[in-house]
């Protein structure tokens, strides 16, 4: 199985990722960074190769679709696990999404995120010790248990795997997608639509921590933009949680099917939503 990952800067983050792999039971075939925005850059392992791509998004939006479809173009007949940058792969996850897919290789297989405290990655660290002190995501309680189906609505790219012919058969993501936000459910929801099953699996990623937004309006834009082209392709609204956090704060007047920009959010606004949870 290959691991693939994007990066934008987080080189820290990527060096922990690395490092969890090689404390993998069972460890990958090759780990593909693809550097979005910026020079590929030169990693290494004792354990296992590591190749780099480099992709450049439209007006310098990231292209994360784009990014992540280059599974495809690399080897589409391969098993593919894609993880976040900042995510530190627990030792079993490989062997855990190697033997689901063995199982059900017709299927996308969504593993576990928890969330680490602020420094918990910093210098050394074991993966023991990291789970000792890592936190599940609130939206863990709709999980239904390993093997079994997940609302597609749940879907997310952070730790996930699949076989690169499933992959391909639903498309790849859409790469009309610029920036954050909307590219994943519309993923699951092209899977949704080829009948190609979600499942839960147990496999675990320890997201590193970082301050967030909440709501993101550090990604206003984008958001209001992919929630328009999700809503013209689906008739439903995707991230109605921060879309309704911008209907709140004055930025936009959302309706059942008019998402309109009233203003953009100031510096203040943006700065005053950065927060620590979930990361």
């Amino acid at each position: 199985m290959n691991v693939i990952t994007l990066v934008k800067g987080r080189q820290a983050q990527l060096l922990n990722l690395i490092q969890g792999l090689e404390q993998s039971l069972l460890a990958p075939e090759a780990l593909w960074v693809v550097h979005m925005n910026e020079p590929a850059k030169i990693w290494s392992s004792a354990r296992f190769p590591i190749y780099t791509r480099q992709v450049e998004g439209e007006g310098g939006a990231l292209p994360l679709a784009a990014a992540r479809n280059q599974a495809l173009l690399i080897d589409p007949h391969a098993a593919w696990v894609f993880l976040d940058v900042d995510c530190i792969p627990d030792p079993h996850l490989m062997g855990q999404y190697r033997d689901a897919l063995v199982v059900h290789p017709e299927a996308l297989h969504l593993g576990q995120v928890m969330y680490l405290p602020e420094g918990a990655a910093n210098g050394l660290w074991t993966p023991q010790a990291l789970l000792s002190v890592a936190a599940l995501h609130p939206l863990a309680v709709h999980r239904p248990g390993p093997g079994l189906p997940v609302p597609y609505p749940l879907f997310w790219s952070l730790n996930f795997a699949c076989m690169g012919a499933l992959m391909a058969r639903i498309g790849g993501f859409d790469p009309a997608y610029l920036g954050y936000g909307g590219e994943d459910t519309d993923f699951s929801f092209r899977a949704r639509e080829q009948q190609v099953p979600l499942l839960d699996c147990a496999a675990v990623a320890m997201h590193q921590f970082h301050p967030s937004y909440d709501p993101p309006l550090n990604h206003f834009e984008a958001i209001v933009a992919n929630s328009r082209l999700f809503y013209a392709r689906w008739g439903s609204w995707p991230m109605e949680g921060w879309l309704g956090a911008f209907a709140n704060l004055g930025l936009v007047e959302w309706g059942s099917s008019t998402l309109e920009v009233l203003r953009p959010p100031s510096a203040a606004e943006v700065e005053g939503a950065l927060v620590s949870w979930p990361g």
